[in-house]
């Protein structure tokens, strides 16, 4: 090989290289903006579970209280 021959392919294998690296920094964005986008939406669904939580919370309690009037009214009849 000649020498010009030997610079041309280090060249082509620092294009190469280049490129690739340019793909992975383009990856590497993408999956940022992904996880953001994923930790966001995490965050509102665990504020909504919070929500469905505390609603629940307050049926069972109405429902428990429901069934203590009923068993009272039974009782007193």
């Amino acid at each position: 090989m000649t020498k010009n021959t030997s610079q041309s392919v280090t060249e082509q294998e620092l294009l190469k290289l280049e490129v690739r690296l340019e793909e992975l920094v383009s990856s590497i964005e993408h999956l940022k903006g992904e996880n953001r986008s994923l930790r966001n939406q995490q965050e509102s669904m665990v504020t909504e579970r919070a929500g469905l939580i505390e609603k629940n919370e307050m049926a069972r309690s109405r429902v428990e209280a429901m069934i203590n009037r009923l068993q009272a009214m039974e009782q007193g009849v």
